[in-house]
């Protein structure tokens, strides 16, 4: 499968601040790639100058085989993008804000109608915008940006403060569009998303990318499985504790806890995206720059 993203070396400054630096990044077409990091990692200017929203100020972006400095009007014609900032005309109705995109990218009427169905919002195509919760706001967002049926769609933080019914309705638009071959290129700060969602995964910190891969190779490579054991103690009091699965016998350790018939449960922890991230981070602080 090929690569529909290249981003070699790339760097954005601002005066003396590098909010990017050498950040280096492969995205496989048809896939989910999620871009994690704290508030003010760099997730929002990397998109930006991905998209041409940004000049950067070295290295090289390919997006579709295009180089992004010598061919943006081509990328943009290929490409769907969903900033966090809702930027939707808030005293025109839902389909009047979508039909306005629509004619920009003459696009017939029919192909708009099931677009709105598909995100459902049929029954409130005639609701002024500045009506809508935020939660529906991302959705005519997200039927704006899949008008001209792009190759690759740029999320930044599509969940980002909307209510979990919401939430699931953008989740589940993500996987369709997969399905249908649509890249996804996405940021966040929600493990639990990006592991259920996302195919391959880079960790960005302080500007730079300090962990990659597919969530399963980063929750076996950077987080720590556990066997949690609840029991009572001698004062009849629960308790629990945490054995490491990578630090030796486990099951030995708790025979020599010689709890006999106290124990109350026994039950692995698995890994998540949370425990990946709070050691990458953890590691890239001790890291000087």
């Amino acid at each position: 499968m090929s690569n529909i993203i290249e981003i070699k070396n790339l760097t954005k400054s601002f005066e003396n601040f590098k909010a990017i630096e050498n950040v280096n990044l492969s995205v496989r077409s048809g896939s989910i790639f999620g871009l994690l990091g704290p508030n003010g990692a760099g997730k929002t200017t990397t998109i930006k100058t991905m998209t041409g929203r940004l000049t950067f100020s070295s290295g090289e972006i390919s997006i579709l085989g295009l180089d992004v400095r010598k061919d943006l009007k081509g990328i943009h014609q290929q490409i769907g993008v969903v900033s966090e900032s809702q930027n939707l005309y808030e005293n025109l109705t839902v389909w009047e804000n979508i039909d306005f995109f629509r004619e920009l990218y003459n696009v017939e009427k029919k192909n708009t109608d099931n677009i709105i169905e598909t995100l459902s919002l049929l029954d409130k195509r005639n609701e002024k915008v500045s009506n809508l919760s935020k939660g529906l706001k991302q959705r005519v967002l997200l039927a704006r940006s899949i008008l001209h049926s792009p190759k690759l769609l740029f999320l930044d933080e599509p969940t980002s403060g909307i209510d979990p019914s919401s939430s699931f309705e953008v989740h589940d638009f993500i996987l369709r569009m997969k399905e249908l071959g649509t890249t996804i290129f996405l940021t966040s700060h929600d493990m639990e998303e990006v592991d259920s969602l996302c195919d391959e995964v880079a960790f960005i910190d302080r500007g730079k990318i300090v962990a990659s891969g597919s969530p399963k190779y980063l929750k076996k490579k950077f987080g720590t499985n556990e066997v949690e054991v609840s029991y009572l103690d001698r004062e009849g009091k629960e308790a629990v504790q945490c054995f490491n699965m990578d630090d030796g016998d486990v099951f030995e350790k708790i025979s020599n806890m010689n709890l006999k018939d106290r124990i109350l449960s026994i039950h692995t922890k698995e890994a998540t995206m949370k425990d990946v991230f709070l050691s990458v981070i953890k590691n890239d602080k001790g890291v000087s720059r």
